[in-house]
């Protein structure tokens, strides 16, 4: 066996989330949203599963989602990306991840991760035969900054791994922050592969800036996104990558040993998603942070420090800032098991001097489940009181 993956224990999303089912807790942990998403874009995959071919797609896939991604990108973010040589569609954000890393990375190539990290990042970079290297953000602010990246940095690094919006942190890189990043990687001759799954989930009038629209960075950037978090479908798995032709190329030949293709009626609604007009893309925002403000006020009510949630589905808790002695993996547990309500400690998105003292929760949720979090979250704070 792999020793990798035989060594891998089950991972904090899966046992939080197993616990919330067998102890009937809220679950306030894994981030999906409980909501139905668009339904116009759900009609769109059901008549094109009706009408439309169920064989396999193209494997680069299908041309009207591949123009949609470059048309929304042109439209909304200033890239302007030929459709036919630098968007391949995938299964999902995580086999996009996958996919590129497997590409590019080269047996004893350094490859730079900034913590906390999607869970992802690490097992697929060892199985590459990457070496890490970690940069490590901290609350409250999460930022990046230059001896840090100095730091990091070495003669070796050939990959960097960034995800903007940040996954688990909730924060957003500014336009400082990313030149800092872009500057480097174009002296190191580095290629970024940008994870902006959450790209539009982004609160309070904030704009997310893609690294790929940097100078130097335009032929040197994997640009990933997600249609399962655009339109809140997370169980769709329809992904893309964006990149310059010679990165295509290569990109597209290790997907095509993965997935090969993505079901064909899933990719023409996402096609659809992204024609939306504008207000689709506001009323979701604005419904997301609705969301986030109602479980930060209960959660402040109940004691808690709540930490600035700049997008994603996510808020987190300062647990020390809340009077909380004990650490994020103690509290998580007797959370769900004593109060029932069920969290992620932030710790699990490190791999090495881990920040111990922050939860993060999902408010990517109905009212009623948010209202409900909130008062096992108070009965949770209760249990640390002395």
């Amino acid at each position: 066996m792999n020793p990798i993956y035989a060594e891998m224990p089950t991972t904090i999303f899966e046992a939080m989330s197993t616990l919330a089912r067998e102890l009937g807790a809220i679950n306030l942990g894994q981030g999906f949203p409980d909501a139905r998403g668009p339904e116009s874009v759900i009609e769109a995959a059901v008549t094109a599963l009706r009408e439309g071919s169920n064989q396999y797609p193209p494997m680069p896939g299908l041309p009207e989602l591949r123009r949609a991604v470059a048309d929304h990108y042109r439209r909304r973010q200033d890239i302007d990306l030929d459709w036919t040589s630098e968007v391949t569609i995938t299964s999902g954000a995580t086999e996009a991840l996958a996919a590129a890393i497997l590409a590019l990375v080269r047996p004893g190539d350094e490859v730079l991760l900034i913590q906390p990290m999607y869970d992802a990042y690490l097992p697929l970079v060892l199985r590459a035969g990457g070496v890490p290297r970690f940069a490590r953000l901290a609350p409250p602010d999460w930022r990046i900054d230059a001896a840090m990246l100095d730091a990091a940095f070495t003669p070796a690094t050939r990959l960097v791994i960034l995800n903007n919006p940040v996954n688990p942190s909730a924060s957003l890189f500014d336009a400082a922050s990313l030149a800092l990043l872009a500057e480097r990687a174009v002296a190191h001759d580095a290629v970024v592969i940008s994870d902006e799954v959450w790209e539009h989930l982004v609160f309070d009038g904030r704009r997310h800036l893609p690294i790929m629209a940097l100078p130097g960075m335009r032929d040197r950037t994997v640009k990933i996104g997600s249609a399962g978090k655009i339109f809140s479908l997370t169980g769709w798995k329809v992904g893309w990558m964006c990149a310059s032709p010679a990165l295509s190329r290569v990109l597209a030949k290790a997907h095509q040993f993965l997935t090969f293709t993505t079901p064909p009626n899933l990719q023409a609604a996402a096609a659809h998603g992204l024609a939306l007009p504008d207000d689709y893309f506001h009323e979701m925002r604005a419904g997301y942070a609705r969301s986030r403000d109602r479980l930060a006020a209960g959660l402040a009510d109940a004691g808690y420090r709540v930490l600035p949630s700049a997008g994603t589905y996510f808020l987190s808790v300062d647990l020390p800032g809340s009077g909380i002695a004990a650490d994020d993996v103690t509290f998580a547990e007797i959370a769900v098991r004593e109060a029932g309500v069920a969290t992620i400690p932030v710790s699990a998105f490190y791999a090495e001097d881990a920040v111990r003292g922050v939860v993060r929760l999902c408010f990517a949720k109905q009212d009623e489940t948010i209202d409900a979090g909130i008062a096992r979250m108070a009965i949770a704070r209760g249990l640390f009181e002395s």
